[in-house]
This record gives C-alpha cells, structure tokens and sequence, in this order.
C-alpha cells in the first residue's frame, strides 16, 4: 500500500475492525518513512458475469435501478429499496464466490422483493423470468396465494385499504 502523503511504497497495519455491516476491513495504517497514518478499506471484489459473457463489478446502484422500476408508484421508501440491495449482496457473497452469473443476481431480488412489495415483485419477476402470457401472471399469482395462505400471513394494512376491505385512517 502506497502512502498517500509521501508515495513511499510501504505501510504498517496499526489497527483493523470489521465495519458495522461486516461487508469491509477498516485498517489504520502508518508510513514508516514519513510516519503519517492514514485509513484504508477494504472488501472483497465480486464479479457479475452478463449472458453475453462480459464481466462487470457487482454494483448495488444497478440492482437498485432495476428494483426502483418495478416499485414505481408503490408504497416503497428509498431506505426500504438500499435494505433490499444490501441484502441482495449479501446473498450473493453468502454463496462464498468470487464470480456470479447475473442470473444468480436477479433469483437474488425475488425474495426479498416478494417480501417488500408483491405487485413490485410480479413486476420485476414478469420482466425478468419474461412472462408472455396472462397464463404466466396467474400462475405466479397463485404461488403468491398459495405461499401467504401456507403462511398464515395477511397483506398490509395499505393492501386491505386498498382493496377497499377497510376505510382510510
């Protein structure tokens, strides 16, 4: 590690911690030429290979950009949409590899869109499992009734407003 102040082409370790959500390496360091310190961070790079072969970083911002589209006029924060892509890229690197295919990424935001939101989640799963019938909507909608009656889980308060089963309040 080069030092910032002086160029010299060495750096001692002085103190490392995990940063709070665990993803990086916070490390204190100090030049022994000038001996000023500085800090460094660093985490472990995760590759996306796309169906045309190409590499990329994996980049929060991109599933963000693809999950904000589906959550268009939803009742969906920007701070539940960060959640969500940090929890994608935690998935991805609980799998323990270096490289994934973009199709991991995408199975990745399902869940945890299902969870968020489920008409952002037939959005983005007709776009990305590329629906082409009102056959393959219905039937991911009754996966959708199938899990959540399994589950004993009732939609939101929003959804139930929504639907116009309760009044506004």
């Amino acid at each position: 590690m080069h030092c910032p102040f002086c160029r010299h082409t060495d750096s001692r370790v002085m103190d490392s911690r995990t940063t709070d959500d665990g993803s990086s390496i916070r490390r204190r360091r100090q030049c022994p030429e000038c001996g000023r310190r500085f800090t460094t961070i660093e985490t472990a790079s995760l590759t996306v290979t796309k169906r045309s072969g190409a590499n990329e970083p994996f980049s929060r911002s991109k599933v963000l950009v693809g999950v904000r589209k589906a959550c268009q006029g939803r009742p969906v924060t920007e701070d539940d949409l960060a959640i969500l892509a940090q929890r994608v890229e935690e998935c991805i690197r609980q799998q323990g590899q270096a490289e994934v295919e973009a199709h991991e990424v995408g199975l990745a935001i399902l869940g945890p869109l299902r969870e968020l939101d489920e008409v952002a989640y037939l959005r983005f799963a007709s776009v990305y499992q590329a629906f082409d019938s009102l056959e393959d909507f219905e039937g991911a909608i009754t996966l959708l009734r199938a899990e959540r009656d399994a589950t004993g889980t009732e939609p939101d308060r929003t959804d139930r407003q929504r639907q116009g089963s309760m009044p506004p309040g």
